[in-house]
């Protein structure tokens, strides 16, 4: 019998945070070892799914249990080439973040690892799911963990940060709530079969006043996660009074499940909504690159600068979903990776200086290079990554996604080739303030290097920086038959509506491929 590899990657870190429960608060020491080592092995677990998926657009590690029968709800998880790299980004980044977390979190440390394994499992649940049931109550059980990590461990201002993370989220979910039952009686009203099986409700057309008003919902509650402008204003509150792990958990996987919404529902769901609010979806991915820039050029702190490229940096990622072609979608998923990578890498790094000095100002630095130079290489290289310089990775993320943009939508391609010069404008100006020039401020002198723990942390992200860069057929090619179905699957559902918008089809489903 063959071993139910997706749950075990999935509830691993939930088994673990319960036997952490069971750890004397008092022996610190073993609650950071015992929460590493189980978060690693998750990581160790997950690699099987990366060399056993078959580069094909099935869904595989399917398993399928009846879960609550009677509504049509069912224990059902599985994976394909777009949730892949998510799946396997998590459980490399946790391991990394709680090893982050081993002298900067002073306080109540079994609660925080617990909070930061049950927050691995949901996230990884939302990846996984392929019920809307299941994928909802992950998405609601990943709220939690995170608020409790920025409210309780956070900086100053971390209860009102935490606050306006969770009331954001949770006008989303709401929404969505609303919208996944309004699909699920839509398909059993058409069907006869009332099921949250997502494979199932793929299947169905939903006429375009349906899709119109149901892809505002989902959409709106996957906006709020990314954060697309304008609804990005709690983005810099979370990442500022968050502490380091949880900056680096929030950029690396957190905001990678609106951009995920976006291709597991809006696009297969509702095509032709998609294609009706393209042209204001490809605007607000165009502000949020260039305001994302332009504000992140202006912060005096370092990880508030960080925290607005992010908006600037996912909205390439939308850009290239928006796209609406493979080179659009699978440099929208690599850029996805990307920034996981390298933005999680420069909190890390703003992570470890803040440990230092406890001061984020850029005006506080000068000279760095001199005193710290390991540090100063770990950060030119994830500020280089951040730019997308040619041979790491993010060149090859934002290059597709511009090429894609450009061969459909010439005019938002240019104004978002904008965004690249800026990044580079306020990302080398950062390092060269904090880097280079004299070390005049005293406290700096006593600054010691990155201790052996640290460079482990950076090391790995690194080496995946500098593969991706250099040969990114190895992701790409197991996105490519997943992403061509999706927009195989999109285009057949455009062409089965009539000008007048109705479904061709008297029972509203799609053909059989």
């Amino acid at each position: 019998m063959e071993l139910p590899l997706l749950s075990i990657v999935l509830f691993l870190p939930l088994v673990a945070a319960v036997l952490l429960a069971f750890i004397n608060r008092a022996n610190e020491s073993l609650i950071r070892y015992f929460a590493f080592f189980s978060s690693l092995a998750g990581f160790i677990v997950s690699l099987p799914l990366f060399f056993r998926f078959q580069d094909s657009a099935q869904m595989q590690f399917v398993e399928y249990h009846s879960w609550i029968p009677t509504i049509g709800v069912g224990y059902h998880v599985g994976i394909d080439g777009i949730s892949l790299f998510m799946v396997l980004l998590t459980t490399f980044l946790t391991p990394i973040v709680v090893l982050s977390s081993w002298n900067s979190v002073a306080r109540n440390i079994k609660g925080y690892m617990i909070s930061m394994l049950v927050l691995e499992s949901g996230i990884l649940g939302v990846f996984v799911s392929l019920d809307l049931f299941m994928f909802y109550v992950f998405w609601e059980v990943m709220l939690v963990p995170m608020c409790f990590i920025i409210g309780i461990w956070g900086g100053e201002n971390r209860i009102y940060a935490a606050v306006k993370f969770f009331v954001y989220t949770v006008v989303g979910s709401l929404l969505m709530l609303v919208a996944i039952l309004v699909v699920y009686f839509y398909h059993g009203g058409v069907t006869g079969e009332y099921t949250f099986d997502l494979l199932k409700l793929q299947q169905i057309l939903f006429p375009l006043d349906y899709e119109t008003w149901l892809f505002l919902a989902f959409g709106l509650s996957f906006a709020i996660k990314v954060p697309v402008f304008p609804f990005h204003t709690w983005l810099p509150d979370a990442h500022v009074e968050a502490p380091t792990g949880g900056s680096v958990i929030l950029a690396g996987v957190l905001l990678k499940l609106g951009t995920y919404g976006f291709l597991r529902f809006c696009l297969p769901f509702f095509p032709n909504a998609v294609e009706q609010f393209t042209p204001l979806m490809l605007t607000l991915a165009v502000i949020g690159i260039i305001y994302g820039a332009l504000v992140a050029m202006v912060q005096p702190d370092i990880k508030k600068l960080v925290a607005y490229s992010s908006v600037s940096h996912l909205g390439f990622v939308l850009l290239g979903i928006f796209a609406l072609n493979n080179q659009g979608i699978q440099g929208g998923l690599l850029q996805m990776v990307n920034h996981g990578l390298s933005t999680g890498a420069l909190f890390l790094i703003v992570g470890m200086l803040y440990e230092r000095r406890h001061t984020r100002l850029i005006s506080e630095f000068g000279g760095l290079a001199r005193q710290i130079p390991i540090f100063a290489v770990f950060f030119m290289i994830a500020t280089l990554s951040s730019i997308g310089l040619p041979g790491l990775n993010g060149f090859v993320g934002e290059y597709l996604v511009l090429l894609a943009a450009f061969l459909t939508h010439k005019t938002f391609a240019v104004f978002a080739a904008s965004g690249v010069i800026l990044a580079a404008v306020y990302m080398l100006l950062m390092f060269q303030r904090t880097m280079f020039g004299k070390l005049s401020n005293d406290e700096n002198r006593s600054l010691h290097d990155l201790s052996p723990r640290e460079i482990a942390l950076l090391v790995p992200i690194v080496v995946f920086i500098v593969l991706i860069g250099v040969y990114p057929n190895i992701f790409l090619k197991k996105m490519e038959p997943s992403v061509n179905q999706l927009l195989q699957q999109v285009e057949v559902k455009q062409a089965m509506y009539e000008p007048d918008q109705r479904p061709v089809l008297a029972n509203h489903r799609m053909p059989q491929q």
